[in-house]
């Protein structure tokens, strides 16, 4: 730092501040610039570690996660927090715990350990949390979960809306009648009042339905993997029925569904539209292109930063809203 202002032809304290960004002392345009210049001829970096010790900040924040890190589907959420780290000049840690308490514990006592700004604390899938004693009095923001024993903000995704969007494009397609759901609250022995997602899904769908005075046909509730959609389409298809439009609580059972028209020599798009949830990979490969409302992990991971670094944040959800894709299979557009 000396070095830096005597080149500059400055005071250390004005050098000092330059570098620092702060703006509490009147420094001229042309002094900012020549300590600047002096900087980059120098090759000055200033020590992060002794600026942490005396300032309390370090600059660095943790996202500390049960599996997202390791999870194709939930990478955008970690190139979104980095995005957001790095616009604010912020060092990003990851680390996952694999849901195991222990290892959540002393990742984050090593995370304090280290006197990180604030943390992240994520979820793979939308749930109620309960966050470890030891971050109950640091800085933190939630990313898709909640926890009933913190004022700390959350983020999650506004499945409510994604719901309402599903419905409309349906109705705005012309389906005004056998409209059939696949997946419902996804209801389970682990889950009897369902997921999250489902629930949250369903108030949407239901919601709109009825306000535009279309009756639900009916809900099958059940596990939300291919080989759930195909059997529940097949059962519906056997017993008579012949929806005019299947409402698919995610992609994975939107395959499983289409599987089953083709079984029984209906098409997609033509004869059944088809609407579903997630956006994953699968629905630009289907054919035809399956229509979905996309889950937004590249702007939850990135709002969920920007909360962190925002110190006038306060308590309470910020919903992100869910993109929709368009494709064909949902029928005229």
């Amino acid at each position: 730092m000396s070095d830096v202002a005597r080149r500059a032809g400055v005071s250390p304290t004005t050098a000092s501040f330059v570098l620092a960004g702060r703006r509490d002392m009147r420094i001229s345009g042309d002094a900012e610039e020549r300590v600047r210049q002096a900087a980059r001829e120098l090759g000055y970096r200033p020590n992060l570690t002794a600026r942490g010790l005396r300032t309390s900040v370090t600059r660095t924040i943790a996202l500390i996660s049960d599996t997202i890190a390791t999870t194709p589907f939930a990478g955008e959420v970690i190139h979104g927090a980095l995005d957001a780290a790095g616009a604010r000049e912020h060092v990003l840690f990851v680390a996952e715990t694999e849901g195991d308490p222990q290892t959540e514990t002393r990742l984050v006592e090593g995370m304090l350990d280290r006197q990180v700004d604030g943390f992240v604390y994520a979820a793979m899938y939308t749930r109620e949390v309960r966050l470890p004693p030891a971050l109950h009095d640091a800085k933190v923001v939630l990313l898709n979960c909640w926890a009933r024993d913190t004022r700390a903000p959350s983020v999650l995704p506004d499945e409510v809306n994604a719901g309402r969007d599903a419905a409309r494009l349906l109705l705005d397609a012309g389906q005004l009648g056998g409209v059939h759901v696949v997946g419902g609250r996804h209801v389970t022995r682990a889950t009897p009042e369902g997921v999250w997602a489902g629930v949250e899904r369903m108030r949407g769908i239901e919601e709109v339905f009825a306000g535009a005075g279309v009756r639900v046909a009916g809900v099958a509730e059940c596990d939300w993997q291919p080989e759930d959609g195909h059997r529940e389409v097949l059962r519906l298809l056997d017993a008579g029925a012949v929806p005019r439009a299947l409402v698919c609580l995610n992609d994975r059972l939107a395959l499983g569904a289409y599987q089953a028209l083709q079984d029984k020599g209906l098409r997609v798009g033509d004869d059944v539209a088809v609407v579903s949830f997630d956006d994953s990979d699968l629905a630009g490969w289907l054919r035809p292109g399956l229509t979905s409302v996309g889950l937004p992990h590249y702007r939850l991971g990135r709002t969920a930063v920007e909360l962190l670094l925002d110190d006038d944040a306060g308590p309470g959800v910020r919903h992100v809203p869910m993109p929709v894709a368009l494709r064909a299979s949902h029928g005229p557009q």
